[in-house]
Order: C-alpha cells, then sequence, then structure tokens
C-alpha cells in the first residue's frame, strides 16, 4: 500500500471508531481556516482530545501517528507527551504554579476533509510541545509540515528517568558539525553570542524567514562539513515516514544544496542557552534551547513554498482535479 492508502487507513479506522458526538468534535471541512492554526505552548486546541477517547480509541490515534511518521518520531511524540507527567513532578517539586495543567491527555487530533483518494484532506494532532500535520492530495502525501517538536524537561534531572532524553539528534548532529568546522567556516556559522529566547518564526501559519540568520553556506564546507549538515536537514526530514522523507529529501536536493545555510548563536557549551537554523532556498529548520537553564528544547521545520501542502495542492488543482 502506498504512504497515502497506509495512513488514510488508519484515519478511517480511527474515525469508524468514534461515536457521533466524537466525529462531529473531531472533523472539519478542508477549507476552513482553523487548518492554518497550530501551536506549540500549553492550550486547547480544536479535535477530539486523548482525554476524551476511550482507550481503543487511543490505540486507534496513535496507529494514526505510527502510520505517518518513521518509528523515530512516532517514539518522540510519545515520549514529548508522557513529559508532560515529569514536567508538571518538576514544577511540582519546585513549588512553581499551574503544575496541574500539564497533562498527557491534553493532546487534540483532528481530521479536515473526507480521507478520500479522489479529494484533499488532511489530519494533525496538536498540544504542548506536539503540532504534527499530514495533508493529502490525489492519493498522495504531499506535505508533512509545519513539524514542531520539543521537550522540557530536555534532559530528565532527576526521579526514575533521570538522563532520558526525548529528543536526541537536534542537538547531537548540531554539535558535531559546529566541532568539525574550520577556524574560518565557525567565523561565518557562529553569528551571535547570544541565543534568541525562542524560534524567530513562532508559530505563524506562514513562516516569515527574514530575520533568521544565514551563516555559513554548504558550498563553502569541506566534504566532510557538508556531510554532517546533510545529516542535520536529514534528521529532520526523517521524521516523516521513510518513503516520504525521500521524496522530500529528493525535492531538497534538487533545490540544490549549495546556497544552504547553517547558523548559530549563543554559548558552545552544552548545558548554556543556544539555537541554531537551517535555511534552504524553499525550507528552514530553527531550534532553540534556552529557557529552563537550557534544558528546554524548541525544533520546528518549515517548507517556506509547501506548509500545509499548499504548494502542491495548487499544482494539483491546476491540473484539473476538484474537490467533490
Amino acid at each position: 500500500m502506498t504512504a497515502a492508502g497506509d495512513i488514510e487507513a488508519a484515519v478511517r479506522a480511527w474515525l469508524d471508531g468514534l461515536d457521533d458526538a466524537q466525529r462531529t468534535q473531531a472533523t472539519f471541512p478542508f477549507a476552513t481556516r482553523d487548518r492554518f492554526v497550530w501551536a506549540y505552548t500549553p492550550g486547547t486546541r480544536e479535535g477530539l482530545a486523548l482525554r476524551d477517547m476511550r482507550p481503543e480509541q487511543r490505540d486507534a490515534a496513535q496507529a494514526v501517528v505510527r502510520a505517518s511518521l518513521s518509528n523515530r518520531a512516532a517514539g518522540e511524540v510519545a515520549s514529548i507527551i508522557a513529559l508532560e507527567t515529569v514536567l508538571g513532578e518538576v514544577e511540582r517539586a519546585a513549588g512553581r504554579g499551574g503544575w496541574q495543567r500539564r497533562d498527557p491527555e491534553l493532546y487534540w487530533f483532528a481530521v479536515f476533509g473526507e480521507p478520500d483518494p479522489r479529494t484533499p484532506w488532511s489530519w494533525r494532532v496538536g498540544g504542548h510541545h506536539v503540532a504534527v500535520h499530514v495533508t493529502v492530495a490525489d492519493g498522495e502525501v504531499i506535505g508533512t509540515t509545519p513539524s514542531f517538536l520539543g521537550a522540557n524537561p530536555a534532559v530528565v534531572p532527576s526521579g526514575p528517568q533521570q538522563g532520558f532524553r526525548a529528543l536526541g539528534g537536534e542537538e547531537r548532529f548540531a554539535r558535531s558539525l559546529l566541532a568539525n568546522l574550520t577556524p574560518a567556516e565557525r567565523r561565518a556559522a557562529i553569528v551571535n553570542d547570544r541565543a534568541p529566547a525562542d524560534i524567530l518564526t513562532g508559530n505563524a501559519s506562514q513562516a516569515d524567514p527574514t530575520d533568521v540568520p544565514r551563516g555559513v553556506r554548504h558550498a563553502d564546507l569541506q566534504r566532510l562539513q557538508q556531510a554532517e549538515l546533510e545529516r542535520l536537514i536529514r534528521h529532520y526530514v526523517d521524521r516523516a515516514r521513510p518513503d516520504v522523507a525521500d521524496w522530500q529529501w529528493e525535492r531538497i536536493v534538487a533545490d540544490g544544496l549549495g546556497d544552504v545555510t547553517f547558523a548559530w548563536a549563543g554559548s558552545e557549551e552544552p548545558g548554556r542557552g543556544h539555537y541554531y537554523a537551517v535555511r534552504g532556498p524553499r525550507f528552514l529548520i530553527e531550534y532553540d534551547n534556552t529557557q529552563n537553564g537550557a534544558n528546554h528544547i524548541h525544533a520546528v521545520w518549515r517548507d517556506l513554498d509547501n506548509d500545509w501542502g499548499e504548494d502542491l495542492l495548487r499544482a494539483h488543482l491546476a491540473e484539473g482535479h476538484h474537490d467533490g
């Protein structure tokens, strides 16, 4: 079965297991503006929350995640959700107010349009530090961004899970690249000794990279460093299931890697606030770890032309495909 077919089957199985009231909460027209609304901070989302699902319905929702993402990314989503309990305990022990809001059941699933190879449709899951979007048209996956994953704590400081990391590669691969840069490459890559307080593009429906630093060009790196930068990009691309990730990587390569840039801001010392950005002709990666003593990760991958599948959807409609 194709990627789109696998995802459609999983979404249909989840929807078929809902009662009428739940399905009303979970489904929306494809054309609604809410399809372009996303967030990574705590708060309610449109859709059906895990807390409002029965155990078998939660299993079916998790199957949708597994059908859409790589094994690694699906595991990261599950770990990020589980971190809400850990974060609540950390905040409660520190005497911080509001720790009760940390709840692994406050993640909302939503479907836009009718899962059908004849019409465009999409699904998403959103909650604190998770924003996953998948768009399908004409029986093909045409978009998997915005793709946001975060972790707080980035490294569990104490307790039974002490030392656990929900997200590891985002920092590890970037630090490996930074460590292997030549002095001249480092001067071009390190744009500021202070990191911004968060990702610069926030949760805008359309990412504006104007203020995102550029840094050192892929074309100006030696081959080893080029490979390190490519590995970092692939780590984000590989959040998608392998067949979809391969297609997305082919699009990035076809655009040309020479003008892709890597910029670092903040401390080079682990455990201190740091930020990086990777900019390509049509994509953007931002990573920030400055909050809560630099133990709080925000990491986003945006397709500057094709977030929400919009660029390929326009092409799909221009070829004469229409809803209905």
